[in-house]
């Protein structure tokens, strides 16, 4: 196959294709999500508001947890530690016996969940006493499943979950909408390979496409969770009213993520229309978008809604070091669409890309470090 002539990522490959980067290498998600535990962390407090609005079940049945969209990390490991541990103390001060814990893993079917299981601590001795399991370091007191599939749609028999809890995951849209991808459309992104600076066009498609796909997840939320349930949800989000300002989404894809894939095209490595092909499957929503939704969906309470500042995705330990932080910049490009890249172009010329994103970025390494800033929608929902 020549150079640049793979096929075009459809929208019904596109499930079964996107996950962060798997394994434990340099570009992998494992090790490029420090940045997303760090923000993770600095929210702990309005998840803990949220789990204190849970109905305590009788404990004669199990308590269930599900993080969808939680990729192949820790991160997702110590959120549930955090959940489970404060339920724990909640069932404890209220003088009930604790019951056994369920936590579901979910993702799409191509996520890595065998580095996800391989990070699991091993399963505490049920025989001893919860205060036992809470102290036993390094062991898990719950049961855990993985399970595979678009949380866009069910995943879950009805009245089954007690707590929902999905991170930096709902602003990956279930497709590229179509209009942006057909040559014959005002939608079509030409040039472009994120919606950041787009047309209006193309930037409504994208909006209309993220409403859909959270109109879908609420739709399955909405049986699958037990009343007196909750639900915590984090996304990437936006301060500007307009779509085609996605902020840091905006900096991390369009700038030297862009001028990379400007650059194949222009050394004649890949065809303009390739580069047009391609598109990050990603919207950042602005408080306006999100309610919209959850109003429309009518099934639940917007116990909290509100933009959260993030910080930068980038962590490093030497922020004078320009190598460093371009290093950085360009495993956090990878870590997220470099499958999605591979798939499109090849290894080959995926490797020239994300080299290309590094180098740009060295020589901006200080005004990256300065804008390239995160903001995120919080919200916390429960049955209205």
């Amino acid at each position: 196959m020549a150079k640049g002539d793979h096929v075009v990522v459809s929208n019904m490959k596109l499930e079964k294709l996107l996950c962060m980067k798997g394994g434990k290498g340099e570009g992998s998600y494992a090790n490029n999500s420090q940045a997303q535990a760090l923000h993770a962390r600095s929210m702990l407090h309005l998840l803990e508001e949220t789990l204190d609005k849970v109905h305590l079940n009788s404990p004669e049945f199990p308590f269930q947890v599900a993080d969808l969209g939680c990729s192949s990390g820790n991160n997702t490991i110590h959120i549930v530690d955090v959940i489970i541990k404060h339920m724990t103390k909640r069932y404890e001060s209220s003088g009930l016996d604790s019951p056994e814990f369920s936590v579901f893993f979910a993702d799409l079917p191509s996520n890595d969940f065998n580095t996800l299981f391989q990070l699991l601590p091993p399963l505490a001795d049920y025989g001893v006493s919860m205060e036992e399991c809470l102290a036993a370091s390094g062991h898990r007191n719950y049961f855990a499943a993985g399970v595979p599939g678009s949380f866009y749609r069910r995943l879950f028999p009805a009245r089954s979950i007690d707590v929902f809890h999905s991170a930096f995951s709902l602003h990956w849209l279930s497709q590229i909408p179509e209009s942006v991808l057909d040559k014959r459309s005002a939608a079509y992104n030409k040039g472009r390979v994120f919606i950041h600076g787009a047309t209006e066009s193309t930037a409504n498609a994208y909006r209309k496409q993220f409403q859909t796909d959270l109109a879908g997840f609420l739709s399955a939320r909405s049986q699958e969770m037990k009343r007196g349930g909750s639900m915590f949800l984090v996304c990437l989000g936006r301060t500007s009213v307009e779509p085609t300002d996605q902020g840091g989404a905006g900096l991390l894809f369009a700038t030297h993520f862009q001028d990379a894939w400007d650059d194949l095209v222009q050394e004649g490595l890949i065809a303009s229309e390739k580069r047009d092909n391609f598109n990050i499957p990603v919207y950042a929503p602005s408080l306006q978008d999100f309610k919209e939704v959850v109003e429309a969906n009518g099934s639940f309470a917007i116990d909290k809604l509100e933009v959260f500042k993030g910080g930068s995705p980038l962590v490093v330990n030497h922020p004078d070091n320009a190598a460093e932080v371009s290093r950085a910049m360009a495993n956090s490009c990878r870590s997220v669409a470099g499958v999605l890249v591979d798939a499109h172009i090849g290894d080959e010329l995926s490797e020239e890309l994300f080299s290309r994103v590094e180098l740009r970025a060295k020589s901006h390494a200080k005004e990256l470090l300065e804008k390239l800033q995160f903001f995120h929608i919080v919200a916390s929902l429960s049955f209205a």
